[in-house]
């Protein structure tokens, strides 16, 4: 029986509205995204706290800026393709550099609107934000990490992305769960290879090690939640026990396999495969197509790891 699946939009939106309703400075920034960013109840609950300023993304950035520097507290959302690919100078300019105290929520990241083809897909994501000083890149993998990412980024004094698929995932962590900045966690212990994953490819590295387990080898699963600042003490262990497979919705260029392969290359260098977008554009076509397409599976995990390990 396969594991019930759940929207990490809705942990998103709940968490977002227990904080309106504790924290006065708690608003909502949206470019027409208020139905995809699930914010149809904080707009009934708090109109005054809403602004949506249309499809105008690097408006968006500058506006939510000015809200934190007026001491307001601002989750700014929409599609992580418009938000992040838009807004680049004003996310770096106005909100980094300025030091400005703003959530930045990209929804519906990676290859979930699929069909819409390359326009809508985010996929450079990473990339693109990792290298930015002075921003935090946060991917929750399950609803109970989402929440807490959510609460966490709130918390936190400085700049954040938060990346939110709106694709469909299990719960991989249980209820005494902590999330913390900075902390990969290990979701299976294991001594031949690590799988190091993030976000949606999670629960899919999960199934990979079950798979593995069946050819007598022992694969140890971490989530690297945070890709800024990330966890070098994690990946250096890991590194010590062995070969080393990233998995990604994204593209391998400059994301999680690239960040984890400059601590390796530096600290422990050990054998690496990357698993993600092979530095092309994604075709047009549903999520599951193009998971199966790149190899983003269970089987296509399982292959490359013992590839690796042959």
């Amino acid at each position: 029986m396969a594991a019930e699946t759940f929207d990490c939009r809705v942990a998103f939106a709940e968490t977002l509205l227990a904080l309106a309703e504790s924290d006065p400075r708690v608003v909502a920034v949206a470019n027409d995204s208020i139905g995809s960013s699930n914010l149809k109840e904080f707009k009934k609950r708090f109109p005054g706290r809403l602004v949506n300023v249309g499809i105008a993304e690097q408006n968006m950035v500058g506006v939510s800026a000015g809200l934190a520097l007026a001491g307001l507290l601002p989750f700014t959302c929409g599609a992580s393709c418009f938000i992040t690919g838009r807004a680049l100078e004003q996310i770096k300019a106005d909100i980094a550099y300025s030091n400005h105290n703003v959530k930045l929520c990209g929804m519906s990241s990676g290859m979930a609107y699929g069909e819409l083809g390359p326009t809508h897909h985010s996929i450079e994501d990473f990339a693109w934000t990792r290298a930015i000083a002075n921003l935090t890149v946060i991917v929750p993998a399950d609803p109970i990490e989402t929440a807490q990412c959510v609460r966490v980024a709130a918390a936190h004094d400085g700049p954040v992305f938060l990346r939110l698929s709106r694709l469909p995932v299990p719960i991989v962590h249980g209820a005494d769960y902590q999330f913390q900045i900075g902390r990969a966690a290990t979701l299976r212990e294991g001594v031949h290879i690590t799988l190091i994953a993030a976000g949606v490819m999670v629960p899919r590295a999960l199934q990979a090690a079950d798979l593995l387990a069946g050819d007598g080898i022992s694969a140890a699963v971490l989530n690297m939640s945070t890709i800024r600042p990330l966890d070098r003490g994690a990946v250096v262990a890991a590194a010590r026990r062995g070969p080393i497979v990233t998995v990604e919705e994204h593209t391998v260029h400059g994301g999680l396999g690239g960040a984890v392969a400059e601590v390796v290359v530096q600290e422990h260098p050990v054998k690496m495969r990357l698993i993600g977008v092979p530095g092309t554009f994604a075709p047009t076509g549903s999520s599951t197509f193009l998971f199966e397409h790149f190899g983003l599976t269970a089987v296509g995990i399982r292959d490359v790891a013992r590839e690796l390990l042959a």
